[in-house]
């Protein structure tokens, strides 16, 4: 009896078929196999909106052959990603292969384990046709909002640009964030600072002003904290109150998509699609040495916190023999997922938890090992025993005034000894104060006053703007990485340094949008037609009418803005150069095309000169008097070349600067990451300036 399998990608074609054996040939689809053609809206909006799927140029032959092991085949079973997308796929084979609707060949692996393919093709099921429509409704509703407001934002502002139904409100979130920082107006305001020692003891300690005899104190500005330093001179100091206390930390959940994003950004520096793209590797299976080809996470597209019994008594064998008993709490945590998580899946987690990340580090690329290291630790540390801390606060009173100060240590580490989860904020770190008693005398070292200006809201990072997308309820976890890819690529933001910042283009746009589709850039009504998926998913509305209904009044909206915008053309400051054309003496713009941007004389079409777009740095050549300009591989990574090149051969993949080198005057290249530091590329000098600070 022969049988066949179709996943989506070799590798995880590969780790299948070591758990199938010789009875069973698995091959990939590479994903999707048909799909709406690009070049139409290939959507009969007349005819209930009814989708016209091409085979995906470029597959006919895979599908040919798809069709050929088929036909010998007495079992055929569709074996790809668990979720939506994932069951499209296989409603789309099951049509070119011509399978019958209620045959029982859709199989699910949480994991790609010999546990979790054994269970997945014991448990074969027909296709849920809920889950296949909920996907189609969001690709023809993404596919509608792109094809016919693209066009009409291209017109109004320049060509080929994109709108998009989830990208245009991450935009707005962004935009509607630096037009806040541009509000903000800074307040002073002043803070008292103070250093003690207790009498008897050696060891110093810090408190800050809390309040008078009216209650806490507010300090506006440096008269009020001059009055206070007066009442304060060679004032008699003591400690009035001491409370001793206990507070326990416990460990954050596993991983789900979103959270994995964000941990990743934080502590490992990668974006949203790095992390996706090195998680499904992990999934899919890796060739590990001794083991073969490996499934080492489970899925990770999932909104749950849910973890399997088993993986449970697994780790918490793995955290009693590693570390102890003590480092186990009274009974293993669940923990509880957000109220609208469609719970398909369990959380992110090492598919064999005894499976150290060092003991198979020379098998996995540098980005597998930090990911799934990153995914190992916080799985084993959410099923270990609480942190104990140790607090003490105190007041320190004199003349009418109080102080206070607090401190802790860690008297029993618990799941901290293995992972503590990163924050976009600092907090606050450990500090342990001397042995303190009411009553005592203190006799204060320093007083010190600070001025302080209240600071406007960060923009957004990936970590921050992910966070933001899945509270408000817009997209999916799985849309994230591809949403803030497209405004990036797209020009619509910029990254500096890790923060997300609109640009011209970027704010125009959104302007516009909320100006004449006020509900596509509203987070509430794209948060709502998310939910009406799940409605679709669940099987409780039909996709039909999901589309119906907000068709209706998107076309109205956009018949409107047509009408009213009819010759308007809306300029970007940004598309200006200081170029004069050399054919009538208009000053050049900057355009899009095809392949690009390019430089173009405003007065086309009776003047068509045009040139090559340069984006300069405003450095010069360290090797001749040309300009250090920007350029790309085919990859699209950024590196830095001569304007003069052929004739110039400088090129370096780090910026060159304006600074010079104190040690030996050559030119210093900026090296950007976490802390951005510049550095002297001269052999033999080593010079490094690590306090700059990026542009914002």
């Amino acid at each position: 009896m022969s049988n066949l399998v179709i996943v989506e990608s070799p590798a995880k074609a590969k780790t299948i078929k070591k758990y199938l054996g010789s009875d069973y040939e698995v091959i990939a689809s590479m994903g999707h196999v048909r799909d709406l053609p690009k070049a139409r809206l290939s959507v009969d909006i007349k005819n209930n909106f009814t989708p016209k799927y091409d085979i995906i140029k470029g597959k006919e032959k895979l599908v040919k052959e798809l069709k050929s092991l088929a036909a010998k085949s007495d079992n055929i079973y569709l074996a790809t990603d668990p979720d939506r997308e994932g069951e499209a796929i296989s409603w789309h084979l099951a049509y070119i292969l011509d399978l019958p609707d209620d045959y029982c060949n859709r199989v699910e692996f949480n994991e790609i384990t010999k546990t979790g393919v054994t269970n997945g093709m014991n448990n074969p099921r027909s296709i849920n046709i809920d889950l296949v429509n909920a996907q189609q409704a969001r690709r023809i509703l993404d596919r509608l909002v792109g094809y016919k407001l693209s066009p009409f934002i291209s017109q109004k502002i320049r060509r080929g640009l994109s709108a998009g139904r989830v990208q245009s409100v991450a935009l707005r979130i962004i935009v509607d964030r630096e037009e806040e920082i541009r509000k903000f107006k800074p307040k002073e305001y002043w803070t008292i600072d103070a250093k003690f020692i207790p009498k008897g003891s050696r060891k110093q300690f810090s408190a800050t002003l809390y309040s008078d005899k009216n209650g806490k104190i507010k300090i506006d500005n440096q008269e009020q904290a001059d009055k206070i330093e007066k009442d304060l001179l060679d004032a008699e100091y003591t400690i009035t109150k001491v409370r001793n206390g206990t507070r326990k930390k416990q460990p954050a959940p596993p991983f789900i998509t979103s959270t994995l994003q964000q941990e990743a950004s934080r502590k490992l520096g990668f974006q949203s699609r790095r992390t996706m793209k090195v998680a499904q590797e992990l999934y899919e299976g890796v060739d590990i040495e001794g083991m073969g080809a490996t499934g080492l996470i489970t899925y990770m597209r999932t909104d749950s916190l849910r973890v399997s019994n088993v993986a449970i008594e697994e780790v918490t064998q793995f955290i009693e023999n590693e570390f102890g008993s003590d480092y186990l709490p009274a009974k293993p945590r669940v923990f509880k997922s957000r109220n609208n998580a469609q719970d398909g899946h369990e959380a992110i987690r090492p598919s064999m938890p005894s499976l150290e990340p060092d003991k198979i580090k020379n098998s996995l690329t540098s980005d597998q090992y930090k990911l799934y290291k990153l995914i190992w630790n916080r799985f084993v540390a959410s099923q270990m025993a609480e942190c104990v801390q140790k607090t003490t606060q105190a007041d320190i009173e004199a003349n009418g005034y109080t102080f206070k100060a607090s401190g802790y240590y860690v008297s029993f580490d618990g799941f901290t000894k293995l992972y503590i989860e990163g924050k976009d904020e600092e907090e606050e770190s450990s500090k342990q104060l001397p042995p303190l008693e009411k009553g005592m005398p203190a006799k204060c070292k320093e007083l010190k006053k600070n001025q302080h200006f209240t600071q406007p809201p960060a923009r957004y990072t990936e970590a921050s703007l992910i966070k933001a997308l899945e509270e408000y309820g817009i997209g999916r976890p799985s849309t994230y990485a591809a949403t803030i890819t497209t405004i990036t690529s797209r020009e619509y933001v910029k990254r500096e340094a890790k923060s997300l910042v609109p640009t011209e283009l970027g704010e125009v746009i959104t302007k516009l949008m909320k100006e004449r589709f006020p509900k596509i850039v509203n987070l509430k009504f794209t948060a709502q037609m998310e939910e009406e998926l799940d409605t679709v998913e669940r099987g409780n509305e039909q996709w039909v009418d999901v589309l119906s209904d907000f068709y209706v009044d998107f076309e109205e909206t956009l018949k409107t803005a047509k009408a009213d915008m009819d010759g308007v053309k809306l300029k970007l400051k940004e598309d200006e150069t200081d170029i004069v054309c050399d054919k009538c003496g208009r000053k050049m713009v900057v355009k899009m095309g095809r392949f690009g941007k390019f430089i173009a004389c405003p007065g086309y079409p009776e003047c068509k000169n045009v040139m090559k777009f340069v984006e300069k740095t405003g450095v010069k050549c360290p090797k001749c008097d040309g300009d250090v300009i920007v350029k790309h591989t085919k990859s699209k990574r950024i590196f830095y070349g001569c304007s003069n090149y052929p004739n110039c051969d400088f090129v370096s993949w780090n910026e060159p600067t304006n600074e010079k080198c104190p040690q030996c005057g050559e030119v210093l290249y900026k090296k950007k990451g976490k802390k951005p530091v510049l550095f002297c590329a001269k052999e033999g000098c080593g010079y490094t300036k690590t306090d700059i600070q990026e542009e914002s």
